[in-house]
This record gives structure tokens, C-alpha cells and sequence, in this order.
């Protein structure tokens, strides 16, 4: 059978990436990563769900990532999952902890008018809230006009 570990999230840092050396001087940083999602109630109420993530990343991604990223910029991260474990030292109890590997960073546009690095965070577009830049277009992956549509041919939709 075929195994495969792969993650791809697209988030915000929640803090400035934190770069240390290992004792042979390989670079490594720490980045947290927060990933949202919107949820419907069922109610027509939409509101934000939020994942925290860790993030290591190694070598130059980890000194790319502390010398032009900080706390608040949009991230894109390739990479795989990892369970850490360990023994508390002051309990003895085993502890545990899932964290991603990062194997690519992509940095994505901070969404500020001045352009270049930085916090700020957000999308380079505008937001889906944002009611001055919406228009009666239809939404989806046709190009078909709502009229092309003919809803009576006896089939029932399932949902």
C-alpha cells in the first residue's frame, strides 16, 4: 500500500518567525500559522473558525522566513506532518504534539497600498464581504447565462 504525507495550508503567521542554529549551524525557525474557514450555522449566520498550526521550516526557508516575513503576512506552506513526542520533565508523563514540516514557503502579497514586506496580512483582493465590488454575476465555474438553464426536466437534485 502507498502512504502519503502531505499538507498545504494558506494562512497568516501569528507571530514573527522565530530563527535559532543548531549546534552544527543548520538554521531552523519556528513559524504559527493561523487558518481560517467560514462556517455556516444553517441559519444563514457565517462565522470564522479558526486553526492554529505550528510550522518548522530549515535551512534558507528558515532565514527567508525570519529576514522578509512578520507577524500578520499571508503564507502559503507546503509540507508534511510530524508527530513530536517527548517526557515532561516535571510530571514524567508522555506528552505529544502534531506540527508541519515545511518544505515550501510561498510569502503572498500583504495586501497593503505600499507593497514590500511586513505585517498587515490579508488578500491582494478584495474581500467576499466587501458589497461595493459585488455585482449580479453568477458564481460558479459556467459561463452559461441563468436563462440557458432549463430546471424542468424531471430529475430530482439531491441536495
Amino acid at each position: 500500500m502507498a502512504n502519503l504525507n502531505k499538507v498545504m495550508l494558506i494562512g497568516n503567521l501569528t507571530r514573527d518567525p522565530e530563527l535559532r542554529y543548531t549546534p552544527k549551524g543548520t538554521a531552523v525557525a519556528d513559524l504559527g500559522l493561523a487558518v481560517n474557514r467560514r462556517v455556516s450555522d444553517g441559519n444563514g449566520n457565517w462565522s470564522d473558525e479558526t486553526t492554529f498550526v505550528d510550522v518548522t521550516v530549515w535551512g534558507n526557508t528558515a532565514e527567508n522566513s525570519q529576514k522578509y516575513l512578520s507577524k500578520g503576512r499571508g503564507v502559503f506552506i507546503e509540507g508534511r506532518l510530524q508527530l513530536d513526542t517527548w517526557e515532561d520533565k516535571q510530571s514524567g508523563q508522555k506528552r505529544s504534539k502534531l506540527k508541519v514540516v515545511g518544505e515550501n514557503v510561498q510569502f503572498l502579497p500583504d495586501g497593503r497600498a505600499g507593497g514590500g514586506g511586513g505585517g498587515g496580512g490579508g488578500r491582494s483582493q478584495s474581500s467576499d464581504n466587501d458589497s461595493s465590488q459585488q455585482e449580479d454575476k453568477p458564481q460558479g465555474g459556467s459561463a452559461a447565462d441563468v436563462g440557458d438553464y432549463d430546471g424542468d426536466d424531471g430529475d430530482d437534485i439531491p441536495f
